[in-house]
């Protein structure tokens, strides 16, 4: 990794990540895009023929199949799929927000009722591996919410299927209905809808660049959560942080992608050299290792301040994917940080936890997105509309404030819902 020292460096240009230019696909997602609008299943098979290298015929997923993959799939690994299900559904149930009502002035109140979206489509990723736990983190917060339909769409093998564990994560975890289709194409289907697959009201889930980029551009017509990035880590220490825990952080987040970001903020240059050390011994012997040197080299820095308040400022300044806290008063520095997805507190808080099985989400903002988004949760499948009762008394009292703003922003009819009211 590449060590830096925070008095010397442009700190803005330091922390740039390794870009997704998704304007250099624009043109052939739009094609994409515009074809499984007008022709359906048609351009859906076409297009999976053509990247995937498959035929496919019926793209919806049968029972029968979700029935053999469960008696396929390892009986451990469908064990531990429950267990984290389990976890995630308890820690978004906490998620759901109330419904409230208020009294603003007499004979005035107002508040707040919750109803789930009608429908959903969640993308699950396939390219370097299979993804499962994706699909607990985006199909059991949308059925938490509510959501009536959730739909998974996620590209098949070669062989024209789709591996056991997504099947059976897929139903662990409540989804509805499940086609065999990725790329920009299936965000296409569950944008506009085909013959086989519905439209939905909003498209969550990771994927690549053209993934991203055809989110962006149905954005409109439908919600999405945020876009996403290469994935990223930042590991803000002091001298009590273990370097050889530290060290498997980093890689446990290189290995994720060539285009991943890896960095380690902290006041200790021992600290940093440690580490560092642990980084090069543990790469050595590493199954995914030349992706680890690829992104390393590309995107791994350790960047050693003078004082931990910098260190700090630089956290909140990336606003990272995934935070690890390891300090001697970890509570004391989480009081001041501000951006990050999700945040791991102490020596024995992996971000792989949160991966898999602490119950929080892992579908989260990428490229300083923290400073602005949350990570995907219960609420983001949900509405909030508002609600008002008012009385003659309480409209009454209301008119002395409202008919004067409506009256001067030329508004006369407003105006006069207030006083035929009060008239009659």
């Amino acid at each position: 990794m590449e060590i830096l020292k925070y008095s010397e460096i442009d700190l803005f240009e330091t922390i740039k990540r390794s870009e997704q230019d998704v304007n250099n696909v624009l043109d052939t997602v739009s094609e994409i895009l515009a074809n499984v609008r007008e022709k359906g299943d048609e351009a859906v098979k076409s297009y999976t023929e053509k990247f995937d290298g498959v035929l496919i015929d019926d793209l919806k997923v049968s029972s029968q199949e979700i029935d053999e993959a469960y008696d396929t799939l390892d009986d451990s690994l469908s064990d531990a799929l429950k267990q984290a299900a389990s976890n995630i559904e308890s820690f978004h149930k906490k998620q759901i927000p109330e419904q409230w009502e208020m009294e603003v002035n007499p004979g005035i109140t107002a508040g707040q009722i919750v109803r789930p979206i009608n429908s959903a489509g969640c993308y699950i990723p396939g390219g370097r591996a299979a993804y499962p736990s994706s699909i607990l983190m985006t199909v059991i917060p949308a059925k938490i919410a509510g959501v009536e339909k959730v739909v998974c769409v996620t590209p098949p093998q070669k062989d024209g299927k789709i591996l056991d564990a997504i099947l059976v994560a897929a139903d662990i975890s409540g989804a509805d209905e499940i086609y065999k289709v990725g790329g920009a194409q299936a965000i296409g289907a569950l944008a506009y809808g085909t013959e086989s697959i519905p439209k939905v009201e909003k498209i969550v889930g990771p994927g690549n660049i053209f993934v991203t980029a055809a989110k962006k551009l149905v954005y409109g017509q439908v919600d999405i959560e945020f876009p996403a990035g290469p994935s990223e880590v930042l590991i803000l220490a002091d001298e009590s942080a273990e370097p050889e825990f530290l060290a498997t952080d980093i890689l446990a987040q290189a290995e994720h992608d060539p285009n991943a970001s890896c960095f380690l903020v902290t006041d200790s240059e021992d600290l940093a050299i440690k580490t560092d050390e642990f980084v090069l011994k543990l790469t050595e012997n590493a199954p995914r290792r030349e992706i680890i040197e690829e992104s390393l080299s590309k995107s791994g820095k350790i960047i050693i301040t003078d004082t931990f308040e910098e260190a700090i400022y630089v956290t909140n300044e990336y606003a990272p994917e995934h935070l690890i806290i390891c300090t001697k008063d970890d509570d004391e520095t989480l009081s001041h940080i501000n951006n990050a997805g999700s945040i791991f507190l102490g020596p024995y808080s992996p971000v792989a936890a949160g991966d898999y099985g602490s119950g929080t989400n892992h579908v989260l903002p990428t490229g300083g997105g923290a400073k602005m988004y949350s990570g995907l949760s219960t609420e983001a499948f949900i509405k909030k509309p508002t609600v008002q009762r008012i009385t003659k008394d309480g409209l009454a009292e209301l008119s002395k404030t409202s008919v004067p703003i409506a009256e001067y922003e030329g508004f006369f009819a407003h105006a006069n819902s207030f006083k035929r009211r009060l008239e009659n």
